[in-house]
């Protein structure tokens, strides 16, 4: 445990929320790398200050096992925080800061993997994966993915570390986040029955939102597995009006779709597409030109194990847990098993009770959980038979 509460001091100290850049945090792990052997291939990205890294010890080329964490963070601003946000604290068997559980104590523990890695005879290639910007929808990963073959190589199994309390997770929902810009007709206020309104278009379409949601909610696939057995519609944001006087002509809404993997993603945009048509029909017999543009600006795909698949049973001794569960947050795993990769997610911490809150925290016990996790791991890479 000395080791990977070290590591994830250091980690803590690097303030990587998703809004500034995480070069100075990549530069420490890049080194950290290199310094025990590890190839190592920085992945920047195109527009902003920010990069990920691909990793690998051992023989080259494809197989091996591929241990995946992001290193961004949700910020703490108008947090209640009695501890500090950006340092450890330990207390009473819990360790204390943003990122504890979300997600750097697994990252810590994938150092950890490294360090023993790096002295043992590797028979199979130990991959790591760290991305940026997950916490902003999987944004890292989507632009790092397609690198991962040509510098690593593929792994045969990927765990992604996210906080599962050390249970196996096999499911979660795919999401897509959409902005609907509704286009009425402005004028003066003591006229306005005479204009179209385009905070009315937009209150209508989320009445046709809230219907879809109750249609998926009473006949649309389920999957008893999760809290919510199905897939959901949330309005997050709606924006419109100038002046109390002016009719608006613009007014924006902000919303998300999760779904199951048994809801295909673009037949529910379909239907979304068909309430937005459906919402502005009747205005445009007066006014030609009302309109609802979607833009679904940011997605990521759901995850979704087969039962027999053999990546549980493997990563369920890892983990020495005989339990599966499936999550209700979105993670990267959805792209690695896009690439065919048998994923699974798995790693300490409870997000529901820690994940995102102030005094965030990951109890000792848990990290020791995942650092034996990760033994087991580098002795399977390091197995003869």
């Amino acid at each position: 445990m000395k080791t990977t509460l070290e590591l994830l001091e250091k980690l803590i100290a690097f303030p990587t929320v998703s809004s500034e850049s995480n070069l100075e945090i990549i530069g420490f792990l890049r080194l950290f790398l290199i310094e025990r052997g590890f190839e190592v291939y920085q992945i920047d990205d195109p527009l902003e200050k920010k990069a990920g890294l691909f990793a690998s010890i051992g023989p080259g080329g494809p197989g091996g096992i591929l241990l995946s964490g992001h290193t961004d963070v949700v910020p703490t601003q108008e947090q209640n925080w009695s501890r500090p946000d950006f340092r450890l604290t330990l207390e009473k068997n819990r360790a204390y800061g943003r990122g504890t559980t979300d997600m750097k104590g697994f990252v810590a523990s994938m150092l950890y993997a490294a360090e023993l890695a790096s002295q043992a005879k590797l028979n199979q290639p130990l991959k790591l994966a760290l991305s940026y910007d997950e916490e902003v929808g999987c944004v890292g990963i989507k632009k790092m993915i397609g690198e991962l073959a040509s510098k690593i190589g593929l792994p045969d199994v990927a765990i992604v570390g996210e906080p599962t309390a050390m249970q196996v997770a096999i499911g979660h929902k795919g999401k897509s986040a959409i902005r609907a810009t509704c286009a009425g007709q402005s004028g003066h206020s003591s006229l306005a029955p005479r204009f179209v309104n385009a905070l009315h278009i937009a209150t209508d379409f989320v009445d046709g939102l809230r219907y879809l949601q109750n249609e998926m909610a009473t006949s649309g696939a389920r999957d008893e597995h999760y809290d919510i057995p199905y897939s959901t519609v949330h309005v997050g944001k709606l924006q419109g009006g100038i002046a109390l006087n002016i009719v608006p002509d613009n007014a924006v809404i902000d919303f998300e779709y999760r779904y199951l993997a048994a809801d295909n993603g673009e037949h529910l945009m379909n239907k979304i597409r068909a309430v937005a048509e459906q919402t502005v029909s009747k205005y445009r017999v007066g006014f030609p030109a009302a309109a609802i543009e979607l833009d679904n600006y940011n997605s990521y795909p759901g995850l979704d194990v087969p039962a027999d698949s053999d990546v549980i049973s493997q990563v369920q001794h890892f983990a020495q847990s005989n339990s599966t569960t499936k999550v209700a947050f979105g993670t990267e795993a959805g792209y690695f098993d896009g690439l065919g990769i048998p994923t699974v997610v798995c790693g300490p911490g409870n997000m529901e009770e820690q994940g995102h809150k102030p005094d965030e925290h990951i109890t000792l016990e848990q990290l020791a959980a995942c650092d034996a996790m990760m033994t087991r791991i580098v002795q399977k890479l390091s197995d003869q038979t």
